[in-house]
């Protein structure tokens, strides 16, 4: 792990139980898929990340050449090239004393580094998933802008539990109006008639990978929208996955109790999967380590 400048042991990685991100979850946070010794599209979470820490007032104390040679340092001191999943985690550090107010921040901010090997399982990523949709609504950007990729995520964690609760994999959430907006840690689209449909993107998180999956579908030629869509268009679609940075493009074979075409990866789902990987290798073909 790096912790603060330092590689350490995963058992001596720790941090100060007055650090902000722990006393009050005041911090961003950026996951990274590692392919062929590079992180894969490490620009564009980089520039979230530096986003992110704009709109909170955070001095991440760091060029973002020195956070790269960091990342790096960590994959190197643990002989990491494939199958690697990165979580790096910038909060505004310890605190003077437990209280809210920024100012009581004493130190520089704690940025850690966390590198696993992890992969999903492939009968996740060929069968896919089941959804349920909760009660929890996607917040409105005067409350927490879901575009903030903070460390509070107790609104996630809420639709998490309740999801599981009812024997499903991952929350479907919807937003105020009662539209689909996103999962709880993966974003949510559908494929009806031969068109790609994602949310309007104006209840979630500015998603990478979503964002990545649009572009592949611009690039291949297949149809595809950013729109408002309500339950009842998603439970007679004819195939529905999921996007995130960890598993890439998954399928889902249930929504609410409805299966969702005929149960199994569809044919798009399958090319997309097909074009998302393509893009992951041509993006880390063309990266140097510093």
């Amino acid at each position: 792990m790096h912790v603060n400048g330092a590689l350490v042991p995963r058992a001596d990685a720790v941090v100060s139980v007055f650090d902000a991100g722990f006393v009050l979850g005041d911090g961003v946070w950026e996951g990274l898929r590692v392919h062929a010794g590079h992180p894969a599209f490490l620009d564009q979470h980089l520039d979230r990340l530096w986003e992110g820490a704009a709109a909170i007032a955070l001095d991440i104390g760091l060029t973002r050449d020195e956070l790269t040679a960091r990342i790096y340092e960590t994959l190197r001191a643990n002989d990491m090239t494939d199958g690697v999943h990165v979580r790096l985690m910038v909060t505004r550090g310890p605190k003077s004393t437990p209280y809210q107010d920024p100012r009581f921040s004493a130190g520089p901010p704690t940025v850690v580094i966390v590198a696993e090997h992890k992969d999903p399982l492939p009968s996740t990523v060929e069968r896919g998933l089941s959804l349920f949709t909760v009660h929890v609504r996607r917040a409105a950007p005067d409350t927490l802008d879901p575009k903030l990729n903070a460390h509070s995520k107790l609104n996630d964690i809420a639709a998490c539990i309740q999801a599981y609760t009812a024997g499903a994999d991952e929350a479907l959430m919807l937003d105020p109006q009662g539209f689909v907006a996103t999962c709880n840690s993966t974003h949510f689209f559908v494929v009806r008639r031969g068109e790609v449909w994602a949310s309007s993107g104006a209840y979630c998180l500015g998603g990478i990978t979503r964002g990545n999956v649009l572009r592949v579908c611009r690039e291949a030629g297949i149809p595809r929208q950013e729109r408002l869509f309500s339950l009842t268009e998603v439970y007679s679609a004819d195939e529905a996955f999921v996007t995130g940075t960890f598993a890439g493009v998954v399928p889902v074979h249930t929504v609410d109790g409805r299966t969702i075409g005929d149960g199994r990866r569809g044919p798009m789902v399958e090319r997309l999967q097909s074009l998302y990987a393509d893009l992951v290798r041509r993006d880390v073909a063309a990266r140097v380590a510093p």
